[in-house]
């Protein structure tokens, strides 16, 4: 346990990539039970089921005032941190290997969780309290992301890391069968496609045009980008399976989809909510998502379809090292044979050249797409970002200016700053809330909002702070919809900051009736 814990502490005090990957390429330089462990939770593959929030905090004011816990939650920000800060000092500690600890805390009953989970804790420095409270509730956000991971373990191992992608999503705890391919003591662990996951390929941002000097327009073709979620169809005679862009299965959430399927394939495209194969709102999907299931009003009220992209298996095949319009006649061939009324084929934008493209990507007609993703028609289906084959080229953000209203402290290194802000407009003489953001901005420019709002506080809600209404933000979101769950009546989608205003007054800021008749909101 020791040893992770330096690990997660060292790998947040690390900025730069290269040395995360080093200190990951040393910690895993060996392989056994606790790297084992250490894998699945960096991979976010280990959850427990009564270690949450509220039967922490439970636990943790049988040792502590309550009153004083509190105090101190608001001003730390993190409830791992607190928690091992504020903990009772102990003569019991003594070293615990993770596989120990986590195999142990497996095994704990409900009942036993308040007693036993304490003891536990008594056992261990601060640092180690702090990791397994992270473990146990999940988002270490230490800055390392799957694929940072299997990165450093490939090039620990000198192994591809498009191989370890490849069986990454086949592969099970305790991971024998690939800890002893890593160290050439095995063949590589085989996993039929038909079983697991297939890394996405990815696109990259082309935002400036000067970039298509270098992009023959005749050597691409072209698709809208819809405003849904990415997702992996699995077709195939031993059953059906709807994976999301990380590989998390969402077949049980979607049953309209896997039950009117059929055919053997696996189909690349985007899942939207819409009638008759048109998309509505994303807002509208959010309704389905993160839900284990489905109630009958939530399908009849908002089904869903897929809007095919790409096809990596057809049958038997591997398609992925084919041409991309090779891969396209494949697509074609499955939607035609096995007919469907839930996959229809993204269509193919006809164009002339870049300015052309530029109108179907500006397109104001409609705006439920999000801009055009560009194809390297030669392009095979590589996992992962690579740069020179797909580009996404989004429509330009729309802005609006408007108040800070409320800050909360922030997370990870930002944990100690308030960092995330809710903001409005008005509605007559009074403020309405219309989003949240917590990027966009500088260090420089967080710190002196971190000294304006403890400065300004005018009322505190737990770890929220009312603000004063002086701070004009001006806000860049990718799309607006009308909510029935927001007061305002709107949903931003993806809003960050752009500028902070220090030169505008609030009294400038547009009403929420401007607002929304500035972008058509019903």
């Amino acid at each position: 346990m020791k040893n992770f814990s330096s690990l997660l502490d060292n790998l947040i005090l690390t900025p730069s990539r290269n040395n995360k990957i080093e200190l990951l390429k040393d910690y895993f330089s060996e392989l056994d039970l606790n790297k084992a462990y250490a894998l699945s939770i960096l991979s976010d593959q280990l959850s427990f089921q009564f270690i949450k929030a509220s039967k922490l905090r439970e636990i943790v004011y049988n040792k502590v005032d309550k009153n004083l816990f509190d105090f101190s939650y608001d001003y730390v920000g993190d409830l791992a941190e607190t928690i091992s800060l504020i903990w009772p000092k102990s003569n019991k500690i003594r070293s615990q290997s993770l596989s120990l600890l986590i195999e142990k805390i497996q095994k704990l009953k409900k009942s036993e969780i308040n007693t036993e989970f304490s003891k536990i804790l008594d056992l261990l420095s601060n640092n180690e309290r702090w990791t397994l409270i992270k473990i146990c509730t999940g988002g270490l956000r230490i800055g390392v992301s799957e694929r940072l991971v299997k990165t450093a373990i490939a090039e620990q191992y000198n192994k591809s890391l498009i191989e370890i992608e490849e069986i990454w999503h086949g592969l099970k705890f305790p991971y024998n069968n690939f800890f002893k391919w890593l160290k050439n003591e095995a063949q590589k662990p085989k996993i039929s496609f038909k079983d697991l996951f297939h890394p996405m390929m990815l696109a990259n941002p082309l935002d400036k045009e000067k970039d298509f000097t270098n992009l023959d327009p005749k050597n691409f073709q072209a698709e809208y980008k819809w405003d849904g979620i990415r997702i992996q169809l699995m077709v195939s005679s031993s059953g059906i399976s709807l994976y999301s862009r990380n590989g998390e299965d969402i077949s049980t959430a979607f049953p309209d989809i896997i039950e009117n399927i059929e055919g053997e394939a696996v189909i690349d495209g985007e899942l939207l909510v819409g009638k008759n194969f048109k998309p509505s709102t994303f807002n509208d999907l959010q309704q389905r998502l993160n839900r284990k299931k489905a109630t009958s009003e939530l399908l009849q009220k908002y089904p869903v379809f897929i809007r095919a992209y790409d096809i990596l298996f057809y049958k038997s095949r591997d398609l992925r090292k084919l041409k991309l319009v090779e891969r396209r006649k494949y697509l074609e061939k499955f939607h035609s044979q096995y007919k469907k009324n839930n996959i229809d084929l993204s269509p193919v934008i006809k164009f002339s050249d870049w300015n052309d493209l530029k109108k179907f990507k500006n397109n104001t007609t409609d705006e439920l797409n999000e801009g055009v993703m560009i194809k390297l028609k030669d392009s095979q289906y590589f996992p992962g970002r690579k740069k020179g084959f797909w580009y996404k080229w989004k429509k330009n953000p729309k802005y609006v200016d408007t108040i800070l209203m409320y800050a909360q402290r922030g997370h990870g290194k930002r944990s100690s700053y308030y960092s995330d802000y809710t903001f409005g407009v008005w509605n007559k003489k009074n403020l309405v809330p219309i989003g949240k953001a917590y990027s966009g901005y500088t260090d420089k420019e967080l710190l002196k909002l971190d000294k304006f709002i403890r400065n300004n506080t005018v009322n505190k809600f737990g770890p929220v702070r009312e603000i004063k209404k002086e701070i004009v933000l001006e806000v860049a979101f990718d799309n607006v919809f009308s909510s029935k769950r927001h007061k305002s009546g709107v949903a931003l989608r993806f809003p960050r900051i752009h500028r902070i205003r220090w030169d505008k007054p609030v009294n400038q800021v547009v009403t929420i009736e401007e607002f929304k008749a500035e972008f058509k909101i019903n």
